[in-house]
């Protein structure tokens, strides 16, 4: 990744996409499209304005991971600033130095408006600021893999936030790096039940390609309403079969089989670039793999942390 400590940072906001994709995540799928009418029509009352309360996004933790790349040289949120759900972010927005742009959807040309705008004015920026070292898209839409590709053939370090379970898996692969908005430092997280955990294979079992392959499917099942698949709920059994292909990939490098964690961390951030044992709930990727002990073994010497597949004499 490029220094961060001189970096020149540019992030566009889908704020539509990030606020409705939100409003989902909390109150269920496709709960935004079944309450428009009502918010549209009376965003005062009670129950709606509850229920909009519960949905808050917190843009100012957008901003600030967003700053942990580098200076943040321009900042940009794209939306109908008139929309009663858009319209309460208007003073926090500004209060960020954020730059407003507004959409006008009543138009004929407004369809997909803010995916071509920002795309435009994207680009546009990478020729004027040569400068820019990474680009932040806030958005979750498989439409914005053109202009993420763009970005890094043009040199630029591209960065993508999205909701978890409304972020098109194209648009993360497409990224040099993708965080989950879920699990953005100060994001409070949402009391849902827990899936069951799944079996796992015993201590002495080795791990397989077939196994990584089952679990490579199940991260790839879960598509949205566009037909676009999306990121899992359920992250533990792709996770696994993300370490252990990654492990495959790299472990003929080395005759022994071993290999520096750093590097196996980093083959599985190409291979994903959402991947975060932090979003997992894990301090360090030390940690991550000694949850992964049914399947990998960790040899830690002084500062050197190894790791291989189980069963690899």
């Amino acid at each position: 990744m490029p220094d961060t400590q001189n970096g020149r940072v540019a992030v566009y906001l889908d704020f539509d996409n990030i606020v409705l994709s939100w409003y989902d995540r909390v109150h269920g799928r496709n709960s935004f499209a079944r309450d428009r009418q009502r918010i549209a029509e009376n965003p005062g009352d009670p129950e709606t304005a509850a229920r909009l309360r519960a949905a808050i996004v917190d843009v100012g933790a957008i901003i600030d991971y967003a700053s942990s790349f580098g200076t943040l040289v321009l900042t940009r949120a794209y939306a109908d600033w008139s929309a009663p759900i858009n319209a309460d972010y208007r003073t926090q927005l500004v209060a960020r130095a954020v730059d407003l742009v507004q959409l006008f959807p009543a138009a004929a040309y407004a369809k997909n408006g803010a995916d071509i705008r920002l795309a435009v004015d994207a680009v546009e920026d990478m020729f004027r600021l040569d400068d820019l070292t990474h680009v932040v898209i806030v958005a979750g839409d498989s439409d914005y893999v053109p202009l993420a590709q763009r970005c890094k053939r043009l040199g630029r370090y591209v960065v993508g936030i999205g909701v978890a379970g409304s972020t098109a898996k194209a648009l993360t692969a497409a990224c040099d790096e993708f965080a989950s908005y879920d699990a953005l430092p100060g994001v409070e997280a949402i009391e849902r039940e827990q899936p069951a955990k799944r079996q796992r294979k015993g201590a002495g079992t080795a791990a397989t390609k077939d196994e990584a392959e089952r679990a490579a499917a199940q991260s790839s099942t879960d598509v949205g309403d566009d037909g676009e698949p999306l990121d899992t709920d359920e992250p533990e059994i792709a996770v696994t079969g993300l370490l252990i292909r990654a492990l495959w990939l790299s472990q003929d490098k080395d005759d022994s089989g071993w290999l520096y964690s750093s590097a196996v961390k980093q083959q599985m951030r190409r291979m994903d670039p959402s991947f975060s044992e932090k979003a997992l709930g894990f301090r360090s990727f030390s940690d991550f793999l000694r949850s992964r002990s049914d399947v990998v073994e960790l040899e830690e010497s002084g500062h050197e942390r190894l790791v291989r597949l189980k069963d690899q004499s």
